[in-house]
C-alpha cells in the first residue's frame, strides 16, 4: 500500500476494461512478493515476466506487453540470486494467490490437510506427525512445537484455547504481517489442526492494531471459511467443532510475551506473569493453553500435507525447515527471506540482499530484533540456525535481520535498542523499569564522552543483572544488543571514554536502525519481542555526526 501498489492495481483493471480483454487476461489482486524494495512488482503469467517499480503510468504497456506489446515498465529477472537461493514453504502461496479469495487458497492445496487430519489422523497422530517434522516454534524461543501441542493435548480439561501470536514488534519485521496479508487462510488451516490435536474447540489471533489490512483481511477469510463448513460446527461434516476470533493488541511491545497476551485477550493489562503454572497447564480463564505465532501455524498444513520426513530434510538435524527472515537496513535488497535453517549469514546478506549499497562493506547483522545480538562481518559464515546463533550471543528472534554498513556507529546502534526496551517496559519488575534506564543513561554518557572507565565496568554489571533477574523475556533479553557489542565492537566503547566518537574522528555520519515508521514499531518479547516495517524503505536512519555522536 505504502508503494502505491493499490493504484497500479487499479489502472491494470481499468485498462484490461477498457480494451476489452477481461475474457482474456484476470488482474489479480496478491500478497508479498518479497522484494519489497523495489515494489510495487507485478508478475504476467503463465511466461513469467516480472516488472518492478512499477507505477500507474506503466499499467497499459503492460497489458499490451500480454499481445505482444512493447513494455515500458522496468524488467527484473525472476533467477535473480534473491528469487532463486531461497526456499519456499511458508510463502509457497504468497505472490501467488489472492488473500481475499478463499476458492484461490483452495485451488492452491488449501484445507486438504485438515480434511486429511480430520478424516485419516487420530489426534495423537498428528501430534506424533509434528513432533517427528522437528518443528520449532518461530516466535524466537525455538520451543518443540510437537512437544508443545502433546502437553496441552495431555492435560485433563473440558476447555482448551489455540491461540496465534500475531504482535509482531521487533523494529525492522514484518514477517507475520506478510503471511497474514497474503495468505490468511493458511494460518487459520493450522490453528484448525493444532485444535484437532489437542483437543479444543476454540481459537483466538491476538494481532497488532497496526495491522489494518491483516486484520481486514483475517476477518474476511474466517467468514469465507465459516460459509463453507470449514470453520465453526462439524468442521468437514466431522464432529470437530472450531472457531476462531481475533482480539485486537493496543500496541504494547510486552505483550508479545505469552502471559501477557493473554492477560490482553481476557480484558486485563498486559502485563507478564511468573511461570509456571505454564500457558500449556493454566492458561486463558485457567484454562490449558496452546500458544504459537504466526509462522509456526503457517509451517503446520505443508507438514501435514507432504508429510514429518519431507519437513525434517531441509534445514539441519537440530533446526529442521526453513524461517523467514526481513532483510532491512543498509542493504540491497530488501524484503522477505524464506531460506532452509542453517543457510549461513554471509548468503543471506551478500547473495540474496546483493551487499551493502553504493560498494561499502558489511560491519555487522544485528538478528533477533531488541532481543538479538550484533554479529560482527567476520562471523557471517556462522549458519542461520537457533545453536549456532545462540553460540556467538545472538539469537533467532522472530526473524528480523538488519544490516549495518561501515558507517554504523554500534555504541549508538546499542543506545537505540535500549531506549527501545527502555520505553515498552511495563514496568511491573524493578530490574527491568530500573535497570533499562540506568543502561540507556550509561550509553547516552559514553555517547557523549563524558563516561569513565568504571561506568563501562557499571553498565557490564548492570546487563548482567538485568538479564539474570528480569520478570520476562523482555528484560531478560534487553542487555543482548549491547552486551554483543561490548563483546565485537568494544574499541568504539573505549574510545568514547577518552573522548571523541569513532563517527567523528573519521568523518563519518551516525547511523542507527530505527522501527519502520509506515507500520510502527511492535511488540513480541517471549520469541524474541515480535515486529513491524512495510519493506519499502530502509529501516535506518542518518543524522549528521555531532557532538557527542548520538542521534535522534
Amino acid at each position: 500500500m505504502s508503494a502505491n501498489s493499490e493504484a497500479v492495481l487499479q489502472r491494470l483493471q481499468t485498462s484490461v476494461k477498457d480494451n476489452n480483454l477481461g475474457d482474456q487476461i484476470h488482474v489479480a489482486p496478491v500478497g508479498c512478493m518479497r522484494l519489497c524494495g523495489l515494489g510495487p512488482l507485478v508478475q504476467v503469467d503463465p511466461a513469467g515476466a516480472l516488472y518492478q517499480k512499477v507505477t500507474p503510468d506503466h499499467a497499459d504497456s503492460i497489458v499490451a506487453g500480454v499481445n505482444g506489446g512493447q513494455v515500458q515498465a522496468q524488467p527484473a529477472d525472476p533467477q535473480n540470486p534473491f528469487f532463486a537461493m531461497q526456499a519456499s514453504v511458508v510463502l509457497e502461496n504468497s505472490g501467488k494467490i489472492e488473500p481475499e479469495r478463499i476458492e484461490s487458497y483452495i485451488a492452491a492445496g488449501g484445507y486438504q490437510a485438515l480434511h486429511h487430519a480430520l478424516l485419516e489422523l487420530e489426534p495423537a497422530e498428528v501430534i506424533d506427525l509434528i513432533t517427528r517434522s522437528g518443528l520449532r516454534g518461530r516466535g524466537g524461543a525455538g520451543y518443540p512445537t510437537g512437544l508443545k501441542w502433546a502437553t496441552v493435548a495431555k492435560q485433563p480439561s473440558e476447555r482448551k484455547y489455540v491461540v496465534c501470536n500475531a504482535d509482531e514488534g521487533d523494529p525492522g519485521a514484518f514477517m507475520n504481517r506478510s503471511v497474514l496479508e497474503s495468505d490468511p487462510h493458511r494460518v487459520l488451516e493450522g490453528m484448525a489442526i493444532a485444535g484437532y490435536a489437542i483437543g479444543a474447540n476454540q481459537g483466538y489471533i491476538y494481532c497488532r492494531g497496526e495491522y489494518p489490512l491483516a486484520i481486514e483481511r483475517l476477518q474476511k477469510a474466517i467468514k469465507q471459511a465459516g460459509r463453507l463448513g470449514l470453520l465453526g460446527t462439524g468442521v468437514f461434516s466431522s464432529p470437530f467443532d472450531f472457531r476462531i476470533d481475533i482480539r485486537i493488541g493496543a500496541g504494547a511491545f510486552v505483550c508479545g510475551e505469552e502471559t501477557a497476551l493473554m492477560a490482553s485477550i481476557m480484558g486485563q493489562r498486559g502485563s507478564p506473569t511468573p511461570r509456571p503454572p505454564y500457558p500449556a497447564e493454566r492458561g486463558l480463564w485457567g484454562m490449558p493453553t496452546l500458544l504459537n505465532n504466526v509462522e509456526t501455524f503457517a509451517n503446520v498444513p505443508t507438514i501435514v500435507r507432504r508429510g514429518a520426513e519431507w519437513f525434517a530434510r531441509i534445514g539441519t538435524p537440530k533446526s529442521t525447515g526453513t524461517k523467514v527472515f526481513c532483510l532491512t537496513g543498509n542493504v540491497v535488497n530488501t524484503g522477505l527471506v524464506e531460506v532452509a535453517l542453517g543457510t549461513p549469514l554471509r548468503q543471506i546478506v551478500e547473495d540474496i540482499g546483493g551487499g551493502a549499497p553504493g560498494g561499502k562493506k558489511i560491519k555487522a547483522v544485528q538478528t533477533g530484533g531488541p532481543s538479538g545480538g550484533c554479529i560482527p562481518a567476520d562471523l557471517l559464515d556462522t549458519p542461520a540456525d537457533y545453536e549456532s546463533l545462540g553460540k556467538i550471543g545472538s539469537i533467532m528472534g522472530s526473524g528480523g535481520m538488519i544490516v549495518m554498513d561501515e558507517t554504523a556507529d554500534m555504541v549508538d546502534v546499542a543506545r537505540f535498542f535500549m531506549e527501545f526496551c527502555m520505553d515498552e517496559s511495563c514496568g511491573k519488575c524493578i530490574p527491568c523499569r530500573a535497570g533499562t534506564v540506568q543502561m540507556h543513561r550509561l550509553l547516552v554518557r559514553i555517547l557523549e564522552g563524558s563516561a569513565g572507565p568504571e561506568e563501562l565496568a557499571r553498565l557490564e554489571a548492570l546487563c548482567d543483572m538485568v538479564r539474570h533477574t528480569s520478570l520476562c523475556g523482555l528484560g531478560q533479553t534487553a542487555p543482548n544488543p549491547t552486551v554483543s557489542t561490548l563483546r565485537y565492537f568494544r574499541p568504539e566503547y573505549e574510545s568514547r571514554l577518552r573522548g571523541g566518537s569513532q563517527a567523528q574522528r573519521m568523518g563519518l555520519p551516525v547511523v542507527t536502525p530505527v522501527p519502520n515508521p509506515a507500520a510502527g514499531a511492535g511488540r513480541n518479547p517471549s520469541g524474541g519481542p515480535g515486529a513491524a516495517g512495510d519493506g519499502h524503505r530502509p529501516a535506518t536512519e542518518v543524522s549528521p555526526a555531532r557532538e557527542g555522536g548520538s542521534a535522534p
